[in-house]
């Protein structure tokens, strides 16, 4: 919470890493870009007035859904 009084003091435009992902989102953070680690990086997360009371880590996915296996290259695998 420090940090972004800190930044909010500055004005400045800068992103705030976090790895708390279960931190909540308070009124004061609206307006500001946070870094929220998803496991590999931190994903940069504006926030919005509709944010607040819900978590970090809800607007940061861990995972990647790359889709399901087509009809076609399942269709060639050889078995």
């Amino acid at each position: 919470m420090k940090h972004v009084e800190q930044v909010q003091r500055s004005g400045a435009n800068t992103v705030i890493r976090t790895w708390a992902r279960a931190s909540m989102i308070m009124p004061d953070m609206v307006g500001l870009t946070i870094g929220v680690h998803d496991g590999r990086r931190h994903v940069p997360v504006f926030i919005t007035e509709n944010m607040v009371g819900h978590r970090l880590g809800e607007f940061s996915p861990t995972r990647t859904y790359r889709g399901h296996i087509s009809r076609s290259e399942r269709t060639s695998r050889v078995r």
